[in-house]
């Protein structure tokens, strides 16, 4: 994460390392800014201080308003409605990056910034532009909408996830069958009880990823791969 932030431009106010990381980073800790602050410490003295079971040795603070700026007119966003796993949070924003989404819309569940999320993201949160609202749920999910209302006024299509086992079937097409390559947002909905009804009702588009019956549902962040992937694709292809 270190390496991520250094070449995205999120410089650290102040680093912390045991002479055992240095030895076997010279050439990352010979890249360090003169004017950065660095502090030798000990393993025990990480351990103590971090939630990581088994620190790797080093330890930075990154200054919030360094973090990565949305652009001005953003082609394809990923709208997450209360997801509360930090690990699918965090897998969530690589796949992301790796989908090239503009920036990650968050109403309430796990915090970015959370030591859980950014170690499942391996940097991304470091690289992905976010928005969280994280007042009460209620004020959170109003604002997600909000920004989907515009959204839809503004020429996008939300795209909404849903089980292929749904009782409203007739709304729902397997996602390859939509355009992928219009001005999108997908919207994914919380592990247990999925979209609100509020933001389900923002939906221009509604799409399955059909699997077999032997599961009644599939994690989150696992389906969201080919979902997110698809655009790519479609691009690549068209």
């Amino acid at each position: 994460m270190l390496e991520e932030a250094l070449e995205n431009q999120c410089i650290p106010k102040e680093i912390f390392a045991t002479s055992k990381w240095i030895e076997k980073n010279l050439t990352l800790f010979g890249s360090f800014s003169k004017d950065l602050r660095f502090q030798l410490v000990t393993s025990s003295v990480l351990e103590a201080s971090l939630t990581t079971v088994s620190p790797d040795g080093v330890a930075s603070l990154v200054p919030i308003s360094s973090l990565p700026k949305p652009k001005k007119k953003p082609t394809f966003i990923l709208a997450l409605d209360r997801l509360q796993d930090p690990g699918n949070v965090g897998t969530l924003f690589r796949t992301s990056l790796a989908a090239e989404i503009d920036i990650l819309w968050l109403a309430l569940g796990a915090d970015p910034l959370g030591q859980k999320v950014l170690r499942a993201s391996a940097g991304a949160v470091l690289k992905l532009p976010f928005q969280r609202w994280n007042s009460s749920e209620k004020d959170a999910i109003d604002q997600l909408v909000e920004n989907l209302r515009i959204a839809v006024i503004n020429g996008y299509q939300v795209v909404g996830t849903f089980s292929s086992f749904c009782s409203n079937k007739n709304e729902i097409v397997p996602y390859w069958e939509l355009d992928w390559i219009k001005p999108t947002i997908l919207v994914l909905g919380n592990e247990g009880s999925g979209l609100d009804p509020r933001i389900d009702a923002c939906c221009t588009d509604r799409v399955t990823l059909p699997h077999s019956e032997a599961v009644e549902s599939l994690n989150v962040a696992s389906a969201a791969v080919p979902l997110l992937l698809e655009r790519r694709r479609a691009k690549l292809t068209s």
